[in-house]
């Protein structure tokens, strides 16, 4: 009788575990999109490896950078943004609460897409200037136009 009510107990506790990381992994808390520079991008993890990464977001030039770190877990997300690092993106992710340990990743934060903001060397981009690095050179400024030529003389009379 103790074995049989200990194994339906057993069982119960697995359903209702199973059940919980269902709904926790499958169902997003919110979802949202940020954008900033991405400064540091890593596949981690001793057992459960998964690409972790963190992107600076500027408010205004010359503010300190606010960072927000996140997790991927599609790999061609992950090349995509890799692709990006030293470059202004903007990140699409669903936030997903209460996933014990860091074996689904180390934040809560998970990266779905990536869009690459496009540098406009004569205007920055938006939300301040790029960072000069490897992936950015520093971009020369437009020349103004300057007057058109002026029109060759006329070639002189023959003189008589």
């Amino acid at each position: 009788m103790f074995k049989r009510i200990g194994l339906s107990l057993l069982a119960a506790i697995v359903i209702l575990v199973a059940l919980y990381l269902t709904l926790v992994f499958e169902w997003s808390y919110s979802s949202g999109e940020r954008a900033g520079w991405v400064q540091k991008f890593s596949h981690k993890g001793w057992i459960c490896k998964t690409w972790e990464g963190e992107i600076a977001m500027v408010t205004l030039p010359g503010s300190v950078p606010e960072k927000f770190p996140f997790t991927v877990r599609d790999d061609a997300v992950a090349a995509q943004i890799a692709r990006t690092v030293g470059q202004r993106v903007t990140l699409h992710y669903e936030q997903h609460r209460g996933l014990p340990g860091t074996c689904f990743g180390e934040t809560e934060y998970w990266v779905d897409s990536v869009v690459l903001v496009p540098w406009n060397p004569a205007g920055g981009q938006p939300g301040g200037e790029a960072p000069a690095g490897p992936n950015n050179p520093p971009q020369a400024l437009p020349v103004a136009p300057t007057a058109p030529p002026a029109p060759p003389a006329a070639p002189a009379a023959p003189a008589q």
